[in-house]
């Protein structure tokens, strides 16, 4: 990891190459919010003008441009986290780099497709839709650092250039350690991004595309004991040092590791008869291979948590995925009917192990099949509303009958307006280790092929406004909902309970309605957010709190000459008490329990952060109530909530 870092950061601060400073045929911009208010920097080598902050863009795989924002705001504060976005939705464990136990759920990603287990660990995974790609004037770079918990640090760096107007490319590397303040928790992460825009001068041919490689290791502490967790509860003066807490786990540790090369390039075959493209002919060709090997390691056995092993020592058990797809989208676009688009895609999807379990019912290896899917997009702006629409549908494979289908609505109502509607519908098989999985504990071995599609409808709204803020809520059906639960175990077993892939009947009715509005009075700010929940039926297996509120209240001011720009205050966070999942490190999934309730607790920051020029600093005393209060929270059963501690740390732009 060193060497790797050594690496990067030469690259950030090289001046290798020569940057472009005029943009030929660039996109119009379809976000400016955040935009910093100066239009020009000046280097402190010479008063020569550089570009505007506007010319330094960044671009989504769904063709949504932003620019480089370097103002400071509270959003930016919320966001100031090891995932780089807003976990207001999202309960820490004890460590950066542990799980989250979800406290609201979102519907918008749905597939046709399985996807691969080991969901604890995607929380850290960066997907297709989280790789930005840059178009810039001049070499940018941006760097976070923040500090961890107990040896360690997280570092993101990203450096991007131009070689050509038309062509940039990227570089960024993600890394975190942290020893953590309990035993047998170290975390380390590792995220590897290299990214390519490119276009042709006359704008007929587009490509993006990013290799990225990453790598998620956890030691595993199962959580206290039985006896520390009582400790910790009743606050024994001899937990408080959480070094000497005792723990279910000593010598575990899970890690995931995944590769992939994304592709996405689309040539227009007809360009259009004006500057409208009416008439125009688009292929799109997308691939993606993704590659992931998951893994579970202990040195000695521990029947007692999770039943009889097959090894007493040298336990290791890893499970391989891979999933090879290709996409063609040829559309033609009127300006009537809009772009429309028929989609052909091909997938071919390998996951198993590389042996066969032999007991009563024999447990396959490997799960092989490949999918042929066919459907269409569509794209029209009409009368203010966009429209959008994607359809997917299985024909072939053993996930034939699998679909997705996406459509949504937006328009800005006024300049201080705008409003949005979508439905997302899929039916999919349950995620693959549902299906088979294998083990070197007895309980952990299943094999259920004839588990039904789950099927899901969720419809969502959204509004916001300048003056009376964001409101959004969705509504989410749920057939056949697939989860992990705690079964009784058979009679003899060494352990009460045990892990177990299950399906019900009960149809899950989900209502979830989140508001967010600021006040501001002279320098004085109030941010809220508030969501409520209501499981309408199924909540015995889709647990979640009906309030959850985040409120800061802060003052904000330029100062000496408007060189520094200063927010500080308190961030104030609460959720109701709910029969919360439990956490596996097995299989690194959340399941289903009813043996220890996550009782309803606030939280309460104090926070200074600071720009000046291209560099925002933050600095935050974490949960600092618990200092008088002490700490008894817990983040999931038997998993602790984080005591007090000082965080610190900056994110800061160059431009070259």
């Amino acid at each position: 990891m060193k060497s790797v870092l050594t690496f990067i950061f030469i690259i950030l601060f090289s001046t290798f190459s020569v940057a472009q400073k005029t943009l030929s045929g660039a996109e119009t911009p379809k976000n400016t919010e955040g935009i910093n208010a100066r239009e020009k920097t000046t280097s402190v080598k010479s008063d020569r003008d550089k570009p505007p902050i506007t010319s330094y863009k960044i671009i989504s795989i769904s063709n949504d441009t932003t620019y480089v924002d370097t103002t400071l705001s509270i959003r930016k504060d919320y966001a100031y986290n090891y995932l780089r976005k807003d976990d207001f939705e999202l309960l820490p464990f004890s460590n950066i780099g542990r799980p989250f136990t979800e406290l609201g759920y979102s519907f918008d990603d749905l597939q046709a497709l399985p996807r691969f287990g080991a969901r604890a660990k995607h929380f850290f995974y960066l997907e297709v839709e989280d790789i930005p790609y840059y178009e810039v004037p001049t070499p940018l770079t941006e760097l976070y650092f923040r500090t961890v918990f107990q040896q360690g640090q997280n570092l993101d760096a990203t450096f991007s250039t131009n070689l050509k107007p038309n062509l940039n490319v990227s570089i960024a590397y993600k890394g975190l350690r942290s020893l953590g303040n309990y035993q047998r928790e170290l975390t380390s992460t590792g995220n590897l991004r290299i990214g390519l825009n490119y276009r042709t001068r006359n704008n007929r041919y587009f490509v993006r595309s990013h290799f990225a490689t990453q790598d998620i290791l956890n030691q595993e502490n199962g959580g206290l004991t039985d006896r520390a967790n009582q400790q910790f509860i009743d606050e024994i003066e001899e937990i408080q040092n959480r070094a000497s807490a005792e723990v279910r786990l000593r010598n575990a540790e899970n890690k995931m590791d995944a590769k992939r090369f994304y592709l996405n390039q689309y040539y227009n075959i007809r360009p259009g008869n004006d500057s409208t493209q009416n008439g125009q002919i688009r292929l799109n060709h997308i691939m993606d291979f993704t590659d992931k090997e998951y893994s579970f390691t202990q040195a000695s056995s521990t029947p007692q948590f999770f039943g009889t092993p097959f090894e007493n020592s040298d336990l290791n058990k890893e499970v391989e995925y891979q999933n090879v797809s290709n996409a063609m989208v040829l559309s033609y676009y009127q300006k009537y009917l809009g772009r429309i688009g028929f989609m052909a895609k091909h997938s071919n999807l390998n996951y198993g192990y590389n042996s066969t379990l032999i007991e009563e019912n024999s447990i396959p290896n490997r799960l092989k099949t490949d999918v042929i899917s066919l459907g269409g997009t569509y794209l029209k702006t009409y009368k203010g509303f966009k429209l959008e629409g994607k359809a997917l549908y299985n024909i072939t494979g053993d996930y034939d009958g699998g679909y997705e289908v996406h459509g949504k609505a937006s328009t800005k109502i006024s300049d201080s307006l705008q409003f949005c509607a979508r439905l997302d519908l899929s039916s999919t098989a349950p995620n693959f280790n549902w299906i088979l999985n294998q083990s070197d504990y007895e309980n952990y071995n299943w094999y259920n092929p004839d588990f039904d599609n789950v099927n899901t409808q969720n419809l969502g709204i959204e509004a916001k406004s300048e003056v009376y803020g964001r409101v959004s809520a969705s509504f989410t059906q749920i057939d056949n909902h697939a989860y992990f639960g705690f079964e009784e175990a058979p009679e003899g077993s060494a352990t009460d309970s045990l892990v177990r892939p299950l399906q019900t009947d009960l149809q899950i009715r989900y209502l979830k309605v989140k508001a967010e509005k600021d006040f501001k009075y002279s320098h004085f700010n109030l941010a809220n957010t508030v969501m409520y929940q209501n499981v309408l039926e199924g909540e015995s297996v889709f647990p979640v709190p009906e309030f959850v509120t985040r409120n800061s209240l802060f003052y904000d001011n330029f100062l000496f000459d408007k060189a520094l720009y200063l927010q500080t205050g308190f961030t104030f966070n609460y959720f109701t008490s709910f029969m919360s999942k439990a956490y596996d490190p097995i299989l690194s999934e959340f399941a289903i329990q009813d043996f220890q309730k996550l009782e309803s607790f606030y939280t309460a920051d104090f926070f200074i952060n600071a720009k000046i020029r291209e560099a925002r600093i933050y600095f935050k005393l974490e949960n600092f109530t618990t200092l008088i209060e002490g700490n008894t929270n817990f983040a999931a059963p038997r998993q602790p909530y984080r005591d007090f501690a000082i965080r610190f740390g900056l994110v800061w732009n160059f431009f070259l």
